[in-house]
């Protein structure tokens, strides 16, 4: 598929992801097909037959459930998408991957549905304020992972009972689109010089549920609260961030609780630190009445994890759970000015990179996914 690189990043993806008899038809030549109709009868089976080169290459999925663990080494760009007649709605999504495990005594790594990261060191979580050390000359692995219209959940227990992850991101370059991702503790891990790009996705946990080392942007989705626990989101830095403006940005989403049945009003914080240099923003998001009236909190009372490195911000974000007086009383949050906010206001300025030349772009970012 060498000669379709081109193909490969401009084909339409609307017409690759409908429903007909000739489940190929309208993809790319090479396209991979998984599911009743296709040589895979799953997604790992599919992306193990893959060369581990810089050849882009495409995985339609029919439509289904698929119990499986997907891991994603390869350096080359690799679209998976998900079959479906409304591929820009993702409460219409037709596929779906589940696992189901805990940390336990072992790594986060080891419980991700999906993990994207060029060796297991680069994925593992570790523990403590700088979690694992990744080994030197470890290489970046994939340079534009993208995922259309596929749910993946990692169910196992209904509640926040040990690290779960849904997602795992090290060393690559990912996007998210029309794309679900559930658990409850430590839903979306984005670890080291991992960066993601989440776009009208849905993200449901309760314990830490965003949380990690790299680079997260986070826009027009839905957070799903399905309980306080923790706080939306936990984040850390490392020297191998270098000048990666790290951290997690939640923009122009909306910050709700999963059912109504839930009583949860004032419980839900927006995020505690997991080390000093922790960075999580907010911005022009809707938050119901579950968030704390603070905002944010300390780590915990004895160990508050809070010095001039730490950003935990908001910018003109609305809606019941925005309490101007809650904020200010607690003296945690921090409500940003328009000059302060401006160094993160778009993809561009987050996504920076210790690299030079093909990594030294966004160009793995799809800007328009609806077109």
């Amino acid at each position: 598929m060498s000669a379709t690189l081109t193909v490969a990043l401009s084909f339409d993806r609307a017409t690759c992801q409908y429903p007909t008899d000739d489940p190929l038809e309208g993809c790319p030549s090479g396209t991979l097909l998984v599911g009743p109709s296709g040589n895979f009868s799953t997604i790992q089976s599919a992306v193990l037959s893959l060369p581990n080169d810089t050849t882009p290459y495409i995985i339609l999925v029919e439509p289904g459930n698929y119990t499986e663990q997907v891991n994603v080494t390869r350096p080359g760009p690799l679209y998976l998408l998900g079959q479906t007649l409304s591929p820009n709605d993702r409460t219409q999504n037709t596929v779906a991957v589940y696992w189901a495990a805990i940390a336990g005594t072992g790594d986060n790594a080891y419980t991700s549905t999906l993990t994207v990261a060029p060796t297991l060191n680069a994925s593992l979580t570790g523990s403590g304020p700088t979690g694992n050390p990744v080994p030197p000359g470890t290489p970046f692995g994939n340079t534009d992972f993208r995922v259309y219209n596929v749910d993946f959940v990692n169910d196992y227990a209904p509640y926040s009972d040990d690290p779960s992850l849904a997602v795992s991101v090290s060393y690559a370059n990912t996007g998210f689109y029309y794309s679900g991702f559930y658990s409850y503790q430590d839903t979306v891990y984005i670890g080291k010089l991992g960066n993601a790009y989440f776009y009208d996705s849905e993200v449901a946990g309760q314990t830490d549920f965003f949380y990690g080392f790299g680079t997260a942007w986070v826009q027009s989705s839905l957070v799903t609260l399905r309980g306080c626990g923790g706080g939306v989101t936990a984040w850390k830095g490392t020297n191998t961030t270098f000048e990666n403006k790290y951290g997690i940005y939640i923009h122009d989403s909306a910050v709700i609780k999963a059912n109504n049945s839930l009583s949860i009003a004032g419980q839900c914080a927006l995020g505690r630190p997991w080390n000093a240099q922790m960075r999580a923003i907010f911005a022009n998001s809707y938050l119901d009445d579950s968030i704390r009236p603070a905002g944010y909190i300390e780590w915990q009372d004895t160990d508050p994890r809070i010095d001039y490195n730490t950003t935990m911000a908001e910018f003109y974000d609305a809606g019941p759970g925005f309490n101007l007086t809650g904020r200010m009383e607690g003296g945690v949050t921090t409500l940003l000015t328009l000059e302060e906010y401006a160094p993160y206001a778009t993809v561009e300025q987050v996504f920076q990179y210790p690299f030079s030349g093909e990594f030294g772009n966004v160009g793995w970012i799809d800007y328009a996914p609806w077109s």
